[in-house]
């Protein structure tokens, strides 16, 4: 083979070889940045799913503490009506005892 041939051979070979270089780098490139991608998306719907969790869990929150609310304010209300009706049991009592005291009052007088 002619020496002239064998440095054309070379030559294409190499440029064959930089051709390849160059189309491997843009197919990285090109490979990094859908990566880069995907990850973004994945990224963001992990902030969005994160985001409905925490809206779902503040609101389960809220209602439980809406329901312990309502339970003590319903015991504060039963606890109330059991305390007038005591009172309420014991006024005829303290009326009697008025009375009385009064009345010894005033025979203590006379």
């Amino acid at each position: 083979m002619p020496r002239q041939e064998v440095l054309e051979r070379i030559k294409t070979a190499e440029q064959e070889a930089d051709d390849i270089v160059e189309e491997a780098e843009a197919k990285r490139e090109e490979l990094v940045a859908e990566a880069r991608r995907e990850a973004d998306e994945i990224r963001s719907e992990a902030e969005e799913e994160a985001d409905e969790l925490e809206s779902e869990r503040l609101q389960e929150g809220r209602k439980e503490i809406e329901a312990e609310r309502e339970r003590i304010l319903e015991e504060g209300e039963e606890a109330r009506d059991e305390l007038i009706a005591e009172a309420e049991d014991r006024i005829d009592e303290a009326v009697e005892s008025a009375i009385g005291k009064f009345e010894e009052a005033v025979d203590a007088q006379t």
